[in-house]
């Protein structure tokens, strides 16, 4: 007879190698289910450059992780948000409330290589792959059956709790009849590596505008990690351009805040979606990450969002007799729920109000970024959401976790 796991993680990628790491820490033993043979990083594995809150950044020193990038990763020191053809801006800066930097911009390739390298130091991690799930089977005495399909053909799980961290097009979620909120912003996000006149010096830049943000990250390797914002219309122009085009487009639309754009590196595309589950648990089963929630960029929050649902869960799991009852996942719901709308409604409120091309609300827009630059309250509530403390924040993510 198959063993019975305590808890079965469906996917690999970002949130849900992080929660195998924190499983571990408190003495869980997982499996994880991954579609990406041992050779190779998940898909989301990338050149995409991560912006880590200062949660975050905490968190994953205490689970080992931040140690092993090979690369350097960029503090955030400042923060200076605008908006395209509105007056006012957004100065955040670190030291203000006692802090050394916001957070760090990594290269999600390298933060998948820091994680793989932990994940290998697990004697206890059970890691199949490549292996996908195809569905559940029996849900008898408190064990839930999962099928998979790996090298050997089609076999069945045995599981207490089985999270569901497949991504935005989660198919753990689909099978547990979850429906979902979709939004289509229709806009289009190129990510590249980017190298101007003056270099990073610890700002990081978001340019609002009709069609999505232009962003500038400070990277650690002396360049920048651009996102820049097309609308869906003109995103296969766009991605046409010359290297040289390219660069004015991005320029025209951000400014010269970092002097001229010299060179830009290999470009990536994403769709700009909002998902959103109705519900984040099922019967033995509970959804972390975009499986749960896919938000728009705009602000960075969604790993960061997502590895907090991570941390709470196995803050939860520790100890716990059983870690699949319903009491414990509808007190997972409860303590996520308030980061969770207030983060969504915090994304979803910027991408919407900032491209909106509704006339009344330029000036209406101006004002706010005016208030929010000079009244205090205003600026530590954002600044408190720029590094990931909202609502109730797991221990890992709290200043000398340890």
């Amino acid at each position: 007879m198959e063993q019975v796991h305590e808890v079965l993680i469906i996917g690999g990628g970002l949130v849900g190698a992080s929660l195998a790491l924190a499983l571990d820490r408190v003495g869980v033993a997982a499996a994880l289910v991954d579609a990406a043979p041992p050779a190779a990083m998940p898909a989301v594995f990338d050149q995409r450059n991560l912006s880590f809150a200062e949660a975050t950044v905490n968190a994953l020193t205490a689970l080992g992780v931040m140690q092993r990038l090979r690369a350097p990763s960029g503090a955030i020191r400042r923060i200076h948000a605008s908006r395209n053809g509105d007056f006012g801006r957004v100065l955040l800066d670190a030291a203000d409330y006692g802090r050394d930097s916001f957070g760090q911009v990594v290269v999600a390739r390298d933060f998948g290589a820091a994680l793989d390298s932990r994940l290998a130091e697990l004697p206890g991690l059970v890691r199949l792959r490549p292996a996908c799930f195809l569905g559940f089977g029996t849900l008898v005495d408190g064990i839930r059956e999962v099928r998979i399909e790996d090298g050997d053909g089609e076999r069945i799980l045995r599981a207490r709790l089985v999270v569901a961290a497949d991504g935005t097009d989660s198919a753990v979620r689909d099978a547990l009849g979850i429906e979902v909120e979709r939004h289509d912003y229709r806009q289009r996000l190129f990510v590249a590596k980017l190298r101007t006149q003056r270099g990073p010096d610890g700002i990081a830049y978001e340019r609002l505008g009709d069609d999505g943000p232009t962003a500038l990250l400070p990277r650690g390797d002396g360049a920048w990690g651009l996102v820049h914002g097309v609308a869906d219309a003109e995103a296969d122009a766009v991605a046409g351009l010359a290297d040289r085009d390219f660069l004015a487009r991005v320029q025209q639309a951000f400014g010269w805040r970092a002097g001229r754009f010299l060179d830009v590196g290999e470009r990536s595309v994403y769709p700009a979606l909002r998902v959103v589950a109705q519900r984040t648990t099922g019967p033995r089963a509970v959804l972390v990450g975009n499986a749960a929630q896919t938000l728009h960029p705009v602000g960075a929050q969604g790993f960061n969002l997502g590895l907090r649902d991570a941390l709470t869960l196995a803050e939860l799991v520790a100890g716990a007799e059983d870690p699949g009852t319903d009491a414990l996942l509808e007190t997972h719901a409860r303590r996520r729920q308030e980061d969770r709308t207030r983060t969504l409604a915090f994304s979803d409120g910027m991408a919407r109000l900032t491209a909106s091309r509704v006339p009344l609300l330029r000036p209406l827009r101006s004002l706010g970024l005016l208030a929010v630059d000079r009244v205090p309250s205003l600026q530590a509530l954002l600044a408190g959401g720029a590094m990931g403390y909202r609502g109730d924040v797991p221990a890992l993510c709290r200043r000398g976790a340890h």
